[in-house]
């Protein structure tokens, strides 16, 4: 990669800009954990994780710096979290809740190396990659250790390759369906485990929400999360493949101000659009027709609730925008 370096293309701004907002939001959360966690590994691993971000945002602002770009506003300790309040989740939870977080930055930071055309950005991005792919791995290691390593389903080994003989492979709304495919195990036994880990999540959220609005939303959330778990494991069970554990019995009966209602709604409405993409995901890769109906009427319901989410939040001004382009009607109707 050659050292010329242009200003930030709007593939570089909008990463490094979300990467920005997820950091600060993210030691919000985690300062709270780790006050909380009474495992010592688990307490361990909750450090090194808050210590990921608490590096990651100077870098980030010396590149905003640079460009003259505006430090987005974020989240913080004294308005966002209170690490005094009651332990809300148990420890199980923060462990899969770190799980989840290193999976999915893998794939953020994975997405966003792509887009890096400037030196800065994509050595940035390299390196927090490597830091995620390394803190999974000691994430997995703790979970195995402990025996709750949440293991995909095994498949049997066929004696040899074969192809699919006729079109019955698509079909799935009447009469026999084949068996499920690997891909569509995967996919569906995926989305109920990060279905119970959301409900879990929103149940927590409900108990500790300060607006109306907000309580209603997470309450919602919880329904449609637990939902989409029936539906997945209504799926698995019909060729006998099990599903994932629920779990809501990882979340205390504390209602006190824990995360502040901006906070929780700014990781949910992140929550809904992971899953748009898990099942969009989902969608491409299960040839079974059944199953593809299913995703489609899943995924309508989530964008609806992921719209009122929006709603919400630009109500109580809690929604920061976002880098985007310039309003060129606008700027003729100011010169005008």
């Amino acid at each position: 990669m050659n050292n010329v370096e242009h200003s930030l293309t709007s593939a570089e701004i909008t990463q490094l800009w979300a990467a920005y907002m997820q950091d600060c939001a993210l030691m919000c959360q985690l300062q709270y954990f780790l006050v909380k966690t009474e495992d010592n590994e688990i307490k361990q691993l909750v450090q090194h994780g808050l210590d990921l971000p608490q590096s990651h945002i100077p870098t980030l602002t010396e590149i905003f710096n640079k460009e003259n770009y505006p430090i987005p506003y974020g989240f913080n300790l004294d308005e966002d979290t209170d690490v005094n309040a009651p332990k809300l989740y148990s420890d199980s939870y923060t462990l899969y809740y770190l799980q989840q977080g290193a999976q999915i930055a893998t794939q953020a930071y994975s997405i966003s190396l792509g887009l890096a055309g400037r030196e800065d950005v994509y050595n940035y991005f390299s390196e927090c990659l490597q830091e995620q792919i390394e803190f999974l791995k000691m994430i997995n290691n703790v979970l195995q250790a402990k025996g709750l390593y949440v293991m995909y389903p095994m498949l049997p080994k066929p004696e040899s390759y074969d192809f699919v003989q006729n079109q019955s492979f698509l079909t799935g709304y009447f009469g026999e369906r084949r068996p499920l495919a690997g891909t569509e195990i995967n996919n569906l036994f995926g989305n109920y485990f990060r279905n119970a880990l959301g409900s879990a999540t929103l149940v927590g959220f409900s108990q500790v929400a300060q607006n109306t609005d907000v309580r209603k939303f997470m309450v919602r959330g919880k329904e449609i999360a637990q939902k989409h778990c029936e539906v997945f494991s209504s799926k698995l069970h019909e060729d006998d493949v099990p599903a994932p554990t629920k779990m809501e019995d990882s979340v205390t009966d504390s209602t006190a101000y824990t995360f502040s209602d901006k906070l929780m709604m700014y990781y949910s409405t992140g929550l809904i659009a992971l899953s748009v993409g898990y099942y969009g995901a989902s969608i491409s890769a299960s040839p079974r027709r059944d199953l593809g109906t299913a995703y489609n009427r899943l995924l309508n319901e989530i964008l609806k609730y992921a719209e009122d989410g929006a709603d919400i939040m630009i109500k109580h001004g809690w929604m920061e925008e976002p880098p985007r382009a310039v309003d060129r009607d606008e700027l003729a109707k100011k010169k005008g």
